[in-house]
């Protein structure tokens, strides 16, 4: 097995100015996983993650702090990320720490973002998916990718998706956009 995932977001550079920083970049990281995996969809909800959860998460990691990140600090620190940079930590510890099972199901989904369509006014709408690997036993996104629809496709991100996870004895289920003449997938 690989390392915990807090040894795996301490491996993020801290990209904000030394001065001011309250909190250490893998604890803001942390909660935002944390919370987006109990359903936090806002920043609100993420700072009341924190205060809902701050005595456990204090004593289990060891931290002596009078109160956790602010809305306003995991905007900050969210606006300002290099997401490709955290996605791809995560899916290294992901893919260190997960052991798939033969035969496991795995659903590969697109979806589009809502409010991201550009170019509106012309017969080419522009818009920014998501792409997510998800093991139906664990319960856990395996990967996740975020493209333009006007730079690539969901086929070819898909099968990058599938070529950097190297997954071997696994069902795969993909919706019917994968289902065109030309096209395979390989694992």
């Amino acid at each position: 097995m690989g390392s915990n995932l807090i040894q795996s977001l301490q491996n993020i550079r801290d990209f904000r100015a030394v001065h001011g920083r309250r909190y250490p970049l893998w604890l803001i990281m942390l909660l935002v996983i944390m919370g987006i995996m109990s359903g936090c969809s806002s920043y609100h909800a993420l700072e009341d993650f924190g205060v809902r959860h701050y005595e456990a998460l204090c004593e289990k990691l060891g931290l002596t702090l009078n109160r956790l990140p602010s809305d306003t600090t995991f905007r900050r620190v969210l606006q300002k990320l290099d997401f490709a940079l955290l996605a791809q930590q995560f899916e290294q510890w992901t893919k260190n720490n997960m052991e798939m099972e033969p035969g496991e199901g795995i659903a590969i989904d697109g979806k589009s973002i809502k409010s991201t369509v550009g170019q509106s006014d012309t017969g080419y709408h522009s818009f920014v998916n998501m792409v997510s690997v998800y093991s139906q036993r664990q319960g856990v996104v395996l990967a996740l990718q975020a493209f333009e629809s006007k730079s690539t496709s969901e086929l070819k991100v898909v099968q990058k998706l599938l070529e950097a996870l190297a997954l071997q004895d696994v069902v795969v289920t993909l919706d019917a956009l994968h289902c065109q003449k030309n096209y395979t997938v390989n694992c």
